[in-house]
């Protein structure tokens, strides 16, 4: 029987060739997409899933409260990892971890630029990456330490047993001796680093993390088995209190537990605690990845509905020979299955072909995995679900055809199945409406982002890392690059100024109300910041050489409206216990993410020593001699060092890939979703001339103009494209409206976009629809009588 099945499905698709390619190429292309999509959340999902503690993982989240202010995040104070386990009984190990960041690693005159970080001694028996060489226990015991990966082994010295016990030289300062060897950090952990140092170093170099009302490292603690998290989460709210009395009267830090497996997704914060992140992205995509398979299978459900007229006569032949309706479902269900695996087929071949453009896309390294059950069964998951949904009305409505109506040739859709149809027509446009609407508006908020005057100008400005003699002898360097024809101003900062992180609650002013301790950003700067940055100075002066200006402080906009003065310049203001005076306050610039509004900020005047960066402004007509010859001066002064320069401007980019790539990628899907739409509609226009094309013939005989039999044909589908228009605008501004909620700098959702999108849907529908109108319209109204 099934056999005979086959043979009839594959006569009818062979027969109706035009519906099949229609049908097939949107399905695949709605699989395609899906597919796409449902590789990339898989890899985000699986991040840091390979620990094998995971289900013991836990980071620590600190909720701050500060002059009514709520903070959130995972800046934690650099002495709890090693109380943790001595205070908490329910603590197996814990650890600091501080931020990644780039380094210079020399072995002889092999020098290169890797990421690295330190962490505490229990490390690597907390978190599973496999030591090749060394013991787990050994590899961060001494501040002299340091254990690297497989890959920085063999560049160095061949192999993880010949690295063991040798000296890297560490940004030209540190002789450290390779105490462990460790594999290669996987593509999916969310810690990324090439080598680490012990905590007993970082707290050798950092007198500060001694302190316990400074946060800024990173706990991770390892519960023992058994353990009540929440319990546990409950006790470690008033933990902090025991160890730090500096929080005034009303403010307070809470201590949180998170599991590391949810870390990497949900790192946003929201009123003190995790709420948010990289999950919203993965909801967004996953949704979008359904509504372009829904569109898919309304494609194929309105066309086999449509087509149903062809095949009437076939299934009242099969009634009256005896086939009851639930064996006409399970065959057109049947049907669509395997026209849904045929799709998914041709969907791997192309997704083969597509992938390492799509990784280029999304800047990850995923490969299909052939290799994996589950995506064998995920695969065969979909491509059920795809058909039976896709087949599941068409099955109902062919298999209820009355057999004596058919074979008699008197069967005809009814109002309900035309209705149905039109329904699944305006359902495909309104979500074509909604992803063109959220294309263009996502687009123009990532342009905003983008021209936006942040306080400062970010082009043609140039960034090097201070160290080794850079950081030495800056004046020196500053001095030869200014010689440098098209170098226009250098300076020094210690943070770049469009990621400041360090806060303080240190700062004494007069007239302050006691007892209060609100939260000022900071960040060290050298002479001539502001004419480097191009910022704008509001009243006194900028830092110069012309002063002495070690206990000069400059203050933005925000700041000056939480201290109060009215005539600042002169005024004190204690910094860290330093007492000193406003020499100039600075026109607000952004200073952070656009997600986040502008806070107050404190500038202080850079130590000597201090590291940070180098800020080099450039005459934009120099840029390209500018380069080799800064190149060639930090040979000579800095030889131990490559040249590793950032552009400011592509580093702010960096900051919002999120809304780049989401802004990619609503643009491809947006394509998508019509032309699928637009398939689905040239197919049922084909179909629908197809069935009047006696009526046409005969109005045509009668008189009928050209243009109105292409109105008439046209019109009904472009009613149900206005239709969807009417539903989908009010949809599209509500979500785009709840996405730009998350900036604290946003554009205004722009009229014109609605009528864009409403222009561009009814150009593209009429354009697939008025070719075969016009088509059948021409034609010759006897040979169409005739015909038919």
């Amino acid at each position: 029987m099934q056999f005979v099945n086959l043979k009839i499905i594959w006569r009818n698709l062979f027969k109706q060739r035009t519906f099949t390619l229609i049908n097939l190429l949107g399905l695949a292309l709605g699989l395609i997409c899906s597919l796409l999509i449902y590789l990339w959340v898989a890899d985000e999902y699986s991040y840091d899933r390979f620990h094998e503690n995971l289900d013991r993982l836990y980071a620590v989240t600190s909720k701050e409260v500060m002059e009514g202010q709520v903070f959130g995040s995972y800046d934690t104070p650099g002495l709890l990892g090693e109380e943790l386990p001595k205070s908490m009984p329910e603590v197996e190990m814990a650890c600091n971890i501080a931020w990644t960041q780039y380094m210079t690693v020399a072995v002889g005159e092999r020098t290169m630029i890797r990421k690295g970080n330190y962490a505490g001694s229990d490390f690597f028996r907390m978190f599973t990456y496999p030591m090749l060489a060394g013991t787990p226990a050994d590899a961060l015991a001494s501040p002299e330490s340091m254990a690297i990966s497989e890959k920085l082994a063999k560049t160095f010295f061949g192999s993880a047993e010949a690295a063991m016990g040798q000296v890297i030289k560490v940004d030209n300062r540190w002789d450290m001796q390779v105490s462990g060897v460790f594999r290669d950090v996987p593509h999916n952990s969310s810690e990324k680093f090439d080598f680490l140092f012990s905590w007993e170093r970082f707290k050798k170099d950092n007198a500060w993390i001694k302190d316990w009302h400074n946060s800024g490292p990173y706990t991770f603690a390892l519960l023992k088995k058994g353990t009540d998290a929440q319990a546990l989460n409950a006790k470690m709210t008033s933990f902090i209190k025991a160890y730090d009395q500096d929080y005034a009267d009303n403010d307070h830090l809470e201590l949180g537990l998170q599991p590391y497996a949810a870390r990497y997704l949900h790192s946003g914060f929201k009123d003190g605690y995790p709420s948010g992140g990289r999950i919203e992205y993965v909801r967004l995509f996953s949704v979008v990845a359904l509504f372009i398979l829904l569109i898919a299978c309304i494609n194929f459900m309105n066309l086999s509905t449509a087509y149903s007229l062809k095949r009437s006569r076939e299934i009242g032949v099969k009634k009256v020979m005896g086939a009851d309706r639930s064996q006409l479902i399970r065959q057109f269900i049947f049907e669509a299955v395997l026209f849904s695996i045929a799709a998914s087929l041709l969907a791997l071949v192309a997704i083969q072909l597509l992938l390492p453009f799509f990784n280029q896309l999304v800047s990850k390294q995923m490969q299909l995995p052939v290799s994996e059950p589950w995506f064998w069964i995920g695969l065969a998951g979909v491509s059920l679900v795809t058909g039976l949904f896709a087949g599941s009305y068409p099955a109902f409505m062919l298999s209820a055809f009355k057999p004596i109506s058919v074979l008699k040739g008197h069967e005809r859709q009814g109002g309900s199945g035309t209705m149905v149809r039109k329904g699944l027509v305006v359902l495909q446009f309104v979500l074509c409406v909604i992803f063109m609407v959220s294309s263009i508006i996502i687009s123009k908020q990532v342009q905003y982002i983008y021209t936006k005057n942040v306080g400062y100008d970010k082009s043609n400005l140039i960034y090097l890392r201070l160290r080794g003699e850079l950081l030495q002898d800056f004046q020196t360097f500053k001095m030869e690059a200014l010689k440098i024809p098209g170098i226009e101003n250098v300076s020094r900062v210690t943070q770049r100024p469009f990621d400041i992180e360090n806060t303080t609650g240190s700062v004494e002013w007069e007239g302050k109300t006691p007892n209060t301790k609100p939260r000022f950003s900071e960040v060290a700067v050298g002479d001539d910041f502001i004419e480097t940055m191009k910022a704008e100075m509001l009243m006194g002066r900028g830092f110069s050489e012309e002063f002495q200006d070690s206990a000069g402080f400059l203050i933005n906009e925000k700041a000056l409206e939480q201290i109060g003065y009215t005539d600042p310049i002169g005024k004190p203001l204690t910094f860290w216990g330093i007492q000193g005076t406003i020499v100039g306050v600075i026109k607000d610039f952004n200073f952070n993410s656009l997600h986040q509004p502008i806070e107050p900020l404190v500038l202080r005047k850079v130590r000597k020593h201090q590291g940070g960066y180098a800020m080099i402004r450039v005459n934009p007509q120099s840029m390209d001699q500018v380069l080799p010859a800064l190149e060639s001066l930090h040979q000579k002064i800095n030889p131990a060092f490559p040249f590793a320069h950032q552009f400011a401007d592509e580093e702010y980019m960096y900051m919002y890939q999120n809304e780049l790539l989401t802004r990619k990628l609503s643009g491809y899907f947006t394509f998508l979703g019509i032309f699928i739409s637009c398939l689905g509609l040239f197919g049922l226009v084909l179909f629908m001339i197809e069935q009047r094309t006696k009526e046409i013939g005969i109005r045509k005989v009668l008189g009928a103009s050209v243009g109105r039999l292409v109105a008439m044909v046209s019109l009904d589908f472009i009613k149900l494209v206005w239709i969807a228009l009417i539903l989908a605008m009010p949809i599209a501004y509500i979500l785009m409206d709840r996405w730009l909620a998350d900036f604290a700098f946003r554009i205004h959702i722009p009229w014109w976009a609605f009528v864009v999108a409403a222009l561009l849907t009814t150009s593209l529908a009429f354009a697939t629809i008025g070719y075969q109108s016009i088509k059948a319209a021409m034609s010759n109204p006897v040979k169409s009588i005739r015909n038919e």
